[in-house]
């Protein structure tokens, strides 16, 4: 009986550990996403503006840091507004999108306006 009563206590007491274990498993996911993401975006940013691809295929990794991350990016041509009705036929914008997945789900993305 003793025996019974002591392994519900404590499996009361081991659980938040094993939820709080998730959380910061997923707060660490969520952080070394934001850094890969910011890293592609710097590069892109860094391009010269006519090398822009419309497309980067998703990178897979193989440092076991960024086991199970992938990230890509798009960028499409936007015209911009300039007055109500006009838009900018002198500027060129490219709308520039980077994800990054964790085991096939986003967990992570960044958006980004850049001219010449």
């Amino acid at each position: 009986m003793a025996t019974v009563v002591l392994g519900i206590a404590a499996a009361g007491v081991l659980l938040p550990f094993t939820s709080g274990a998730r959380v910061r498993a997923e707060g660490v996911r969520s952080t070394l996403a934001a850094k890969l993401a910011s890293d592609l975006m710097e590069e892109i940013i860094n391009t010269k503006f006519e090398d822009i691809k419309a497309t980067y295929p998703d990178e897979v990794f193989t440092d076991p840091m960024y086991a199970n991350f992938s990230r890509g990016a798009s960028s499409v041509n936007v015209d911009v507004p300039v007055s109500p009705g006009r838009y900018s036929k002198d500027v060129e914008f490219i709308l520039v999108t980077v994800w990054v997945k964790y085991n096939g789900r986003e967990i992570a993305s960044i958006n980004r306006l850049i001219t010449k």
